[in-house]
């Protein structure tokens, strides 16, 4: 008997995989949390049925996620990561000389499960710059500041996420950042989710005087087209040039010939997001 797993992407829309293997499933405060083995992706973790990350895939988004902003910066040396309880976005971010880490995250289940079946993955959790606060982000940012960076590497805006896409939130990052910071969030797909994707680069741009999108494939999540939303005090992404003299990072996706030209949109978004 054949065994998969489907994600809904929408009422109309899912993705299959072959399963060889169910490895955990248990049923947190927050969340129904699963790992399974597939033929073709490796071990892919879900939230509430829905594909968090693949072993195969994973590098793109956490990448991503990452350098685009830490590079921006130039110079970051605190960071907030809001959600991200598997230590994708932590194990790339130790990767430039960080002083501190703050990984808030609602539920330590999360973290758990991606310590004992995704070492490859939340391998950076225990270094002593990382400090894990099980909190929920939207309360933790109204009462820490001093962050360079702000990454939201959270789930879709349901259940407990909902609070991370709103203009009130956004504003509430901008307080805890310095004065030079940046704020980052993965925003969603625009093949399948266009108001959505429009709404929250709107409210963004009511708050950060810089506020650009930019874009990766991630053939697992929905519709692959994947959009990330930049938010800056004070730097214009479009115009910032890399520094050469900023060291090279081990990556498989992200580079730095080609990080400007991840902010270059197709006009099919261009038009989405100016309606």
């Amino acid at each position: 008997m054949e065994l998969w797993f489907s994600e809904y992407q929408t009422k109309n829309v899912k993705l299959s995989f072959r399963i060889k293997e169910v490895l955990y499933t248990t049923q947190s405060k927050y969340q129904k949390i699963s790992v399974y083995e597939t033929e073709d992706f490796g071990r892919i973790l879900t939230l509430d049925d829905l594909v968090m990350l693949t072993t195969k895939d994973e590098f793109i988004y956490h990448e991503m996620i990452t350098h685009v902003p830490m590079l921006t910066h130039g110079n970051a040396v605190r960071v907030l990561v809001i959600g991200g309880g598997d230590g994708g976005t932590v194990r790339e971010l130790l990767k430039h000389p960080v002083e501190e880490i703050h990984l808030v995250e609602i539920d330590k289940e999360v973290v758990e499960t991606s310590k004992k079946y995704f070492p490859s993955v939340s391998c950076g959790l225990t270094d002593p710059r990382v400090r894990v606060f099980y909190e929920d982000g939207i309360e933790f940012v109204k009462n820490n500041k001093g962050y360079d960076i702000v990454i939201v590497d959270s789930t879709d805006p349901i259940g407990p996420a909902v609070g991370l896409f709103s203009t009130e939130f956004y504003k509430n990052v901008s307080a805890a950042l310095n004065e030079n910071g940046i704020l980052v969030a993965q925003t969603e797909t625009p093949i399948l989710f266009g108001d959505l994707v429009n709404k929250i680069y709107k409210d963004m741009s009511t708050v950060f005087p810089y506020t650009n999108m930019y874009t990766a494939v991630i053939p697992t999540y929905p519709g692959a087209f994947w959009t990330f939303t930049m938010g800056s005090k004070t730097v214009n992404p479009l115009s910032k040039e890399i520094s050469s003299s900023l060291p090279d990072i081990d990556t498989k996706y992200y580079t730095k010939e080609l990080h400007k030209s991840y902010f270059i949109l197709p006009p099919f978004v261009k038009n989405l997001i100016s309606e």
